[in-house]
């Protein structure tokens, strides 16, 4: 049986930029502050400082992700308080809290959450008319997981 659950019009989107890619995230932000300006922002530590900055929008800022931001965000995703993930990262360098990046994605992935990793897909994700909708997101059926005799 699988379950489903209305993300809103005003989508709770979730930003997030290796180092390397903030600048990248923070041009692609600006390009589409209209857009973005509809929607409720949550970003981890620098980067929430950084687009709330150059918008001059509200954005709910977490820790920087190294120090917990990307578990905050996953924490988000899981309890179902965010809708898309649109999450700038650095494939050609090896962070100390790659872990963390991986769950993240992982839980992205498992609660069925739209989500991009570079400014292509950021562009897709950003422009399907379901962005700008109410959107019926289906959700697995963890059932059999949750009921599995231990």
């Amino acid at each position: 049986m699988q379950t489903s659950k209305v993300l809103k019009a005003r989508k709770r989107i979730a930003l997030i930029a290796h180092d390397h890619k903030k600048a990248e995230l923070i041009e692609w932000a600006i390009y589409n502050k209209t857009v973005l300006s509809r929607h409720e922002l949550y970003a981890t530590g620098t980067t929430g400082l950084l687009i709330e900055q150059a918008l001059d929008v509200s954005v709910r800022k977490l820790l920087s992700g190294p120090l917990g931001g990307d578990q905050q965000i996953g924490a988000l995703v899981a309890t179902g308080e965010l809708d898309v993930i649109i999450f700038f990262w650095d494939p050609m360098e090896a962070l100390p809290h790659d872990p963390d990046i991986k769950a993240l994605l992982r839980l992205g992935v498992v609660w069925n959450i739209p989500m991009a990793s570079n400014r292509a897909s950021a562009d897709f994700l950003l422009t399907s008319p379901l962005m700008h909708q109410e959107y019926e997101a289906s959700l697995p059926d963890y059932s059999q997981y949750t009921k599995r005799k231990i």
